[in-house]
């Protein structure tokens, strides 16, 4: 029998890591991430766009664990603010941003536009697979449109879920149950992709 792949995930964000060992649950993968190790490398995500961030965390995080790497760069782009947060959604209210604090500096940003269709936004995940010998194996996006809320509502997700509504409901991202937004989400649509091409490269798994 095979033994099972061993991947590790470049970051340490346990939300993504849960979403990832959801989908891949049935596969015959260990997962590791960032957060399983002590020595790490020194990663600057300083690209221009969301593929540019996920092949430096993969190529990165492959060549320093000589492993199969997967690495997503992901945000939130608001139509009124031309594509901003973008790339800096995790930084966007400073160097030392929280969660909450971008979500404080999004609110406010947009407090100008008082009709929820002017608030319009999408979650944009890019996803990478990185292998330390062939490189690039596989990439793809995924992404989930909806709009910025007024205020946080729900208690479930990270990063801007609880003022995220996606389209189709009358639900913030973090009111949805996990079945729900494992079905709608940018990194759940990247990640179906990514199941189907390991299903059809069994040498991975």
């Amino acid at each position: 029998m095979k033994n099972k792949t061993s991947m590790i995930v470049a970051t340490k964000n346990k939300g993504k890591i849960k979403e990832i060992r959801y989908y891949l649950k049935d596969l015959k993968v260990d997962l590791f991430s960032l957060g399983d190790f002590r020595k790490l490398p020194e990663i600057i995500e300083d690209g221009l766009s969301f593929q540019d961030n996920s092949i430096k965390k993969a190529r990165t995080v492959a060549k320093f664990f000589n492993k199969l790497s997967l690495a997503d760069d992901s945000g939130l782009e608001v139509d009124l603010l031309n594509g901003m947060p973008g790339v800096f959604s995790s930084r966007y209210s400073g160097q030392h941003a929280t969660d909450k604090s971008n979500r404080d500096k999004l609110l406010s940003d947009l407090s100008g536009a008082k009709n929820l269709n002017e608030r319009s936004a999408k979650f944009v995940c890019h996803l990478v697979l990185w292998d330390p010998h062939k490189n690039l194996l596989f990439e793809t996006d995924g992404i989930c449109e909806g709009n910025i809320g007024f205020e946080e509502k729900g208690a479930g997700g990270f990063g801007y879920d609880c003022i995220f509504i996606p389209k189709g409901f009358n639900r913030t991202m973090a009111q949805l149950t996990e079945v729900e937004k494992n079905q709608i989400s940018h990194r759940g649509k990247a990640l179906k992709k990514f199941v189907c091409f390991l299903e059809n490269n069994k040498y991975l798994v």
